[in-house]
């Protein structure tokens, strides 16, 4: 059994050494729920699952509320606003949870977290559901920056794709019950239920969180550390503001798009080039490559999920609720590759994220394959449970390499960037794609599908190829 005392000197030690202590700890006969970790575990769990409930739910709902609100034109950008507003929350997350400790910014996200389902709830436009989703989307940007902090701060590394797997664990009952649940609602009381049911359960989580976390506070910073992230805010709103802008310059006709798709372009991939370390968006060795792997997979798979239950309900006359099934099967399949990751006891990196990413392209591919009528459903669904199996090996292997090649006081701003890589990356996809499936959809639809899916499993094949290259130099 892990000794007590060990962590909860490298709670309380503001030195930096805790941090090293911790690194000597040896796994707990009880893993992650061992003593040392026993508060701090069941509601970092709880915070993901409830996280997971609503974006699936939401997904699942989407179709409906944007029929109710005349809003089909704004599909895409209910998603990618809220992807948007992630990536400012998360580089506020990172540099605050360097500087004061990840409970600052864990509370503030869930109170903007809650405060923006209620906003989508009542809202009365598509306009006004969008915003309630940015405000939610910066809310969990903070959140999860906050909780990866956590998990760097207070367990060893042996024990870090076990939490991680944990947190896919957490996918399981809300990938079961969030789609089925929210079809349910949607289709015999009302979809505004959908957001205004998960508010109370986050003010019950709030309640937990400040007990589990008390101690954990900053690292001093070391060498020109102090000074890293300074201007990462400003960034963020650039990248942000960027995304919004590529979705604007797609709903615009004729010429007059050119300057303002030029304008998004240029903001965003400068924006993301100055929030990322240096080398990220050429893939170079090491930490540079695990941020651009991030991005590849976050986009190839939420690019294409985003899609799926639209795809199934309007093409293939699904109910709600069983269109929300595939959803269901992707995280049952996050969760089952993260629980396999978690115990392998001396992992190829290279490897695993070679096979995850090969993984995530097949299904993308064989989900493509529901666009025509004559396949079955039932292949769309078995291709999406082996993406999420894909997701679930490569996403708890890149958390760790980046925490691995972080140094302890800036383990807030490279989770920061690792995160703020997936939503942009996710965000653009879903900015450009959104904007080519509004013009295609109405006269195509069927080609509208095939040319969304077929970017994504190219990014997908492209993670396949880039994954040596997280090795260093």
């Amino acid at each position: 059994m892990a000794n007590p005392d060990a962590t909860e000197s490298h709670i309380a030690d503001p030195t930096g050494g805790a941090d090293r202590a911790a690194d000597r700890v040896p796994p707990a006969a009880g893993g992650i729920f061992a003593q040392p970790y026993r508060a701090a575990s069941p509601v970092m769990v709880t915070l993901v699952a409830l996280f997971v409930f609503e974006t699936l739910a939401v997904a699942t709902a989407m179709p409906t509320v944007a029929r109710a609100l005349d809003g089909l034109s704004l599909y895409a950008l209910a998603f990618a606003g809220t992807l948007a507003s992630s990536v400012v929350g998360m580089a506020v997350a990172g540099r605050s949870a360097d500087r004061r400790g990840p409970q600052t910014p864990l509370w503030q996200g869930l109170a903007w977290f809650g405060l923006g389902l209620v906003v989508a709830g009542l809202a009365p436009t598509m306009a006004a559901l969008i915003l309630g989703r940015i405000l939610q989307g910066y809310g969990g940007g903070l959140m999860s920056v906050a909780l990866y902090v956590v998990v760097g701060r207070v367990y060893p590394p042996v024990l870090r794709a076990r939490i991680f797997a944990a947190f896919a664990a957490a996918y399981v009952l809300p990938a079961v019950v969030g789609p089925l649940v929210s079809g349910l609602i949607v289709q015999y009381a009302s979809w505004r239920w959908v957001f205004l049911s998960v508010p109370v359960v986050a003010a019950v989580a709030a309640l937990m969180v400040l007990p589990a976390l008390r101690g954990i506070g900053p690292l001093p910073a070391r060498g020109t550390a102090a000074d890293t992230g300074r201007w990462r805010n400003f960034w963020a709103v650039g990248a942000a503001a960027g995304v919004l802008l590529l979705h604007y310059a797609g709903h615009r006709h004729g010429a007059a798009v050119v300057p303002w798709l030029l304008l998004a372009v240029a903001a965003v991939a400068v924006c993301t080039r100055q929030l990322l370390p240096a080398g990220s968006l050429r893939a170079a060795r090491g930490l540079p490559a695990v941020m651009a792997l991030r991005g590849l997979a976050s986009a190839a798979f939420f690019g294409t999920e985003v899609y799926l239950p639209l795809l199934l309900s309007r093409e293939r006359d699904l109910s709600p609720a069983l269109a929300g099934l595939v959803l269901t099967l992707g995280a049952v399949g996050w969760s089952g590759g993260s629980w396999c990751r978690g115990r392998m006891a001396d992992p190829a990196p290279v490897r695993i994220l070679q096979v995850g990413q090969g993984l995530i392209a097949v299904g993308v591919i064989v989900v493509t394959a529901a666009v025509w009528p004559a396949m079955p459903v039932a292949l769309a669904m078995a291709g999406w449970l082996v993406a999420g199996l894909g997701m679930g090996l490569a996403f708890p292997t890149l958390s760790v390499l980046t925490l691995e090649l972080s140094p302890p006081e800036l383990q807030g701003i490279h989770s920061s960037a690792l995160q703020l890589s997936g939503s942009l990356a996710t965000a653009a996809v879903l900015a450009l794609g959104g904007s080519l499936f509004t013009v295609l959809v109405g006269h195509a639809p069927m080609l509208a599908y095939l040319a969304g899916f077929a970017a994504t499993a190219a990014l997908a094949i492209a993670g396949v190829l880039l994954a040596r290259r997280v090795q260093p130099a």
